[in-house]
């Protein structure tokens, strides 16, 4: 690391270069970069920090930086060209976080679904118990100098994951997932098995998936869950509308009861997996106990909000097994009321690999609505449409349009659960305006 350049971040205001640009930041190092000039909800953090954003433009670019690419831009972006026109050093997103971990006890997070969540409570335990950095796929980004700990979220989309080498691993699962790039379960096994390799210390993997299950590497591995055969098992689960609360038992020891203010069985499971990494590292289960109480979520992971007689959760749940821990989650919370879905497909790709698995999922609540799909730089167009999905829906499938989001004001002390990983809060914006201003006429 180079404490006389300025480190310019080439799409500063994605989920993983945001949080990455305030770790830099953090330690000491200057930090500025380039992205839309549309709002996103990383830069806010960005903004307190006064690090400086800039529209994208080839003019940004000028001797002195070094320039950090985000893993969406190639390098026939403008401002990458420019840089290499004028010879100056690029370092890739993935490359960069590998260099950052090293000098710490580093903590990687992997999983097709799960990573985000996981990360964000594994750095809060931890950050209240010792000195620790952490980088969150939320935006959230820390950074301490020489801080014991660093916990990260590990991408495995294009195998970027490959380019970290820390001394633990979570794995939450190994799905197929991102279609674009990955061939088939196989392909991403294969990306997993190499990372596997890679891990210095161990590796902590959930107990009924059945591909982490496969996994032959020269570190051990302990497996979490809820079955006798896992090495951490979570034991007399119950679950309220207050949170959730079990024992952990690890070779036939009871490490204590631990209580979270988390809903859904797969926060149960997150929070078992940071209880092993800690009993590993020989932290006190009390400490561990207090910190998970107090934890609150990550961004868009079931954030809240009550409306008039209406609950809204935001979710960036874009996947069948996250459309399902999300609504499992909402169903433990609010047993009582009706679940109003409204989904935004990702990518036409995807749509298209879970067509079938969409469906099953969204089914789990009362009423489904979807939007348009939301494509990506890589995927605009595609051969399916929301309308294809809402035909295998049994219950609903509507489509909603952005200028008329009137439906969702039929239903009264219910929640409505936003789901989706492109834009979906502008359609929960038209809503909550649509609610706002029907509840002053009806007062």
């Amino acid at each position: 690391m180079d404490n006389n350049t300025v480190y310019y971040f080439v799409g500063i205001k994605g989920s993983g270069m945001s949080s990455l640009a305030m770790v830099l930041h953090d330690e000491g190092y200057q930090v500025e970069g380039s992205d839309i000039t549309q709002y996103t909800f990383t830069q806010r953090d960005l903004e307190k920090a006064d690090i400086k954003i800039y529209p994208f433009d080839a003019k940004n670019i000028h001797v002195g930086l070094t320039i950090v690419a985000g893993n969406a831009f190639e390098d026939t972006h403008p401002e990458i060209q420019a840089a290499k026109k004028i010879g100056l050093p690029i370092i890739h997103y993935p490359e960069l976080l590998g260099q950052i971990i090293k000098g710490h006890t580093s903590i990687g997070v992997a999983g097709a679904h799960g990573k985000t969540s996981t990360t964000g409570l594994l750095a809060h335990v931890l950050s209240g118990i010792a000195p620790t950095s952490y980088l969150i796929g939320d935006g959230s980004g820390k950074g301490i100098k020489n801080s014991q700990f660093f916990a990260f979220e590990a991408d495995e989309y294009r195998r970027h994951f490959l380019a970290q080498a820390p001394d633990y691993m979570i794995m939450t699962n190994i799905d197929f997932d991102h279609p674009d790039y990955y061939t088939g379960i196989d392909d991403v096994f294969d990306a997993f098995q190499t990372e596997a390799n890679q891990v210095e210390k161990g590796i902590f993997a959930w107990g009924d998936d059945p591909k982490l299950r496969e996994l032959k590497t020269k570190v051990p591995i302990y497996y979490y869950g809820t079955s006798e055969r896992d090495d951490f098992q979570a034991q007399n689960i119950l679950r309220t509308v207050k949170g959730s609360e079990f024992d952990v038992l690890h070779e036939g020891q009871n490490l204590g009861h631990y209580k979270i203010s988390l809903f859904g069985e797969h926060n149960i499971l997150n929070s078992l997996a940071v209880i092993a990494v800690a009993y590993m590292e020989k932290i006190s289960g009390d400490e561990v106990a207090r910190e998970l109480l107090s934890f609150k979520g990550v961004k868009r992971r079931f954030s809240e909000r009550k409306m008039a007689d209406m609950t809204i959760i935001d979710d960036y749940a874009h996947h069948p097994s996250e459309i399902k821990a999300t609504l499992d989650a909402a169903r433990q919370k609010y047993p009582d009321k009706e679940i109003i879905a409204v989904f935004q497909p990702h990518t036409f790709s995807r749509t298209i690999a879970y067509l079938d698995d969409f469906a099953k999922s969204l089914n789990l609540a009362d009423v489904v609505y979807l939007t348009d799909i939301f494509g990506s730089a890589r995927e605009k167009a595609g051969k399916i449409s929301s309308a294809d999905l809402g035909a295998k829906i049994s219950k609903g499938g509507t489509v909603l349009k952005q200028d008329n989001m009137s439906p969702l004001l039929d239903y009264h002390d219910a929640v409505v659960v936003f789901m989706g990983a492109g834009d979906v809060q502008k359609y929960e914006k038209v809503y909550e305006e649509l609610l706002s201003n029907s509840s002053l006429k009806n007062n």
